[in-house]
């Protein structure tokens, strides 16, 4: 018989922006920024560029490459970011509407 007590494990639901969970002033922008370098870095690595073709491409010195390829998106400006999109030949679309109570100011999504 089995009588070891199983101990209850507490946990809190996120809000869907850890930043906001975590109590960071902006949170949304933070948000934001971090959904849109993660989506230049994934055309990146999808892409398999060298470092150096990165740094060509986006116009910026590889040690920012080797920032941008780590996850450190907030070196970066939203303005930035999105320049990068468009040095990737990506189109870039800003859609403005009523915000609703519980949503987020800011929101990205991305088209397949």
């Amino acid at each position: 018989m089995n009588t070891t007590k199983r101990k209850r494990i507490e946990f809190e639901e996120g809000s869907g922006n850890v930043f906001a969970d975590l109590g960071l002033k902006e949170a949304d922008q933070l948000l934001a920024r971090a959904q849109i370098g993660y989506h230049v870095f994934k055309i990146l690595k999808d892409g398999k560029l060298k470092r150096r073709e990165i740094a060509d491409v986006l116009g910026i010195a590889q040690p920012d490459v080797s920032h941008l390829m780590n996850g450190h998106f907030s070196r970066f400006t939203t303005d930035k970011l999105l320049n990068f999109l468009r040095r990737l030949d990506r189109k870039v679309t800003i859609e403005v509407s009523r915000r609703h109570r519980g949503e987020p100011f800011q929101e990205v999504t991305f088209a397949p």
